[in-house]
């Protein structure tokens, strides 16, 4: 193969009918859109109308509720912990906050907080500072001989 024979495969670049250019093409004069109404036109803005018909989205009830400015938080589990103490990228005797997780490389952003999870098992004895837990965390921390202190969430600065 030379370089002045190489190709595109057969069907890799589309090129497109055109439309209206006489009788013998198949598609001239109504090229392709029918005889009359709405659609034959220019402009068709057609997505969920229904005819004069109550749409379907109108019909259906609304439900539920979205909280405007719900609270995010950064999630960690404590199989990553012990994993991290292992790989000595995290001292035990340092009390674990988001900061100092944060450094080590687990967590990315803080957000609003960070929340303990309970995947995996931890065997060190740690102390943790976090804005929340769950109680399976909170009890396998304890077993292992560690604390979790549960702090307030970050303060949202209030406009006005």
């Amino acid at each position: 193969m030379k370089l002045n024979e190489l190709r595109d495969n057969d069907g890799a670049r589309y090129k497109a009918k055109r439309v209206g250019r006489g009788i013998g093409s198949g598609k001239g004069k109504t090229a392709g859109s029918g005889v009359k109404g709405q659609s034959s036109r220019t402009g068709v803005a057609i997505n969920g109308f229904e005819g004069g018909q109550m749409p379907i989205y109108r019909r259906l009830p609304k439900r539920g509720f979205n909280v405007p400015f719900p609270k995010e938080f950064s999630e960690i589990n404590l199989g990553r912990i012990q994993k991290a103490i292992d790989e000595k990228r995290l001292d035990a005797k340092t009390t674990l906050t988001a900061e100092v997780l944060q450094a080590a490389g687990l967590i990315g952003k803080i957000y609003d907080g960070l929340r303990l999870l309970a995947r995996g098992e931890i065997t060190s004895k740690v102390s943790i500072e976090v804005v929340g837990a769950s109680a399976a965390a909170v009890a396998a921390v304890e077993k292992a001989g560690g604390t979790v202190t549960i702090l307030a969430p970050k303060a949202v600065p209030a406009e006005g």
